[in-house]
């Protein structure tokens, strides 16, 4: 397997941004962005969907450790709702952005959607999480920080699940909506009577 890349641009301090939680019914869209040191590596660190749980954990603590400046940004259900998931999604990203402890000289960003941020100069990258080591960083730092949101908030809602799909449309979490109606913390724009009408 190739190994990650540490830059794109040639610019440094370079930042990686990801997001976790655009294909949920419930709960936030959680952003990350993270600025690595050039040296960086680490033998596991790669897309987060392609690692354990615990793994994610692991490396959690290693690149808070490690990273020059790392941040997380949240956008809630509500917001989700008043702008669409695309804006949100972005959102998160200038937000984690904003909190970074030391500014970038560019930013590189997975998928294919961003938005000009303070001015720098961005390239959008599909895969990015698979090809560059701090898109993949900002990946495991989105998803770890969202599953820790949605693992609290299953407390207050245990029926739907969340310690387990984490708000994404998985039958049991589309059942309980079908049986107890929608949480303060679904999405209303996630138009809930066509998911439901998927088979369990």
């Amino acid at each position: 397997m190739p190994r990650l890349k540490n830059n794109f641009s040639g610019n440094y301090p370079e930042a990686g941004c990801d997001e976790a939680g655009r294909g949920c019914l419930a709960g936030p869209v959680v952003a990350a962005a993270v600025i690595l040191p050039k040296s960086f590596s680490h033998k596991y660190l790669d897309d987060s969907k392609k690692l354990t749980g615990s793994r994610r954990m692991e490396l959690k603590e290693i690149i808070e450790e490690k990273a020059l400046a790392w941040a997380v940004g949240f956008v809630d259900n509500k917001e989700i709702d008043q702008i669409n998931i695309l804006k949100a999604s972005i959102l998160a990203m200038h937000k984690a952005l904003d909190k970074l402890q030391a500014k970038p000289e560019f930013v590189i960003v997975d998928g294919n959607k961003f938005s000009p941020w303070n001015d720098l100069p961005f390239s959008t990258i599909v895969k990015g999480d698979a090809k560059f080591k701090s898109i993949a960083a900002a990946s495991i730092l989105a998803k770890t920080y969202r599953d820790l949101f949605m693992e609290k908030i299953h407390m207050e809602f245990p029926y739907y699940s969340w310690d387990k799909n984490k708000g994404y449309p998985t039958k049991e979490h589309k059942r309980a909506i079908g049986e107890n109606g929608v949480s303060p913390y679904h999405r209303l724009s996630f138009n809930m009577n066509e998911q439901l009408k998927i088979e369990f």
